[in-house]
């Protein structure tokens, strides 16, 4: 995973979903997948780890109860307008960002569901 613990393509960065459910009634081999550095590896700037105001991300995972209080906050307008700012601050992928309103979709999501 990425610094922010989440995973990370190699082409689309941080801006990829994977959601489904397949049920096969016969037993499919896996191939391996396909060795590659990683992004953040050569990221020395690390951007990501420096733009969320409560340092919701560390070493010690997601402290996803400070996020949510900043992004229900007085000062979480920057957060619920444009989505996550550490993931935004990636480097990789932007080409794949999610338009704003529907990372403000998924804030509000957030927001409204996390406990």
């Amino acid at each position: 995973p990425s610094p922010l613990g989440i995973l990370m393509h190699p082409r689309y960065g941080f801006w990829h979903a994977y959601r489904g459910a397949l049920l096969f009634d016969d037993e499919l081999s896996v191939q391996a997948a396909e060795a590659a550095p990683h992004l953040c590896d050569s990221c020395v700037e690390k951007p990501c780890l420096k733009s969320c105001p409560v340092d919701a991300y560390s070493g010690q995972g997601f402290a996803h109860q400070s996020c949510l209080a900043q992004v229900r906050g007085a000062n979480g307008e920057p957060c619920r307008s444009s989505g996550c700012l550490d993931r935004n601050a990636c480097p990789y992928g932007t080409a794949y960002r999610y338009p704003p309103e529907v990372q403000a979709f998924h804030m509000a999501s957030f927001a409204a569901v996390a406990g």
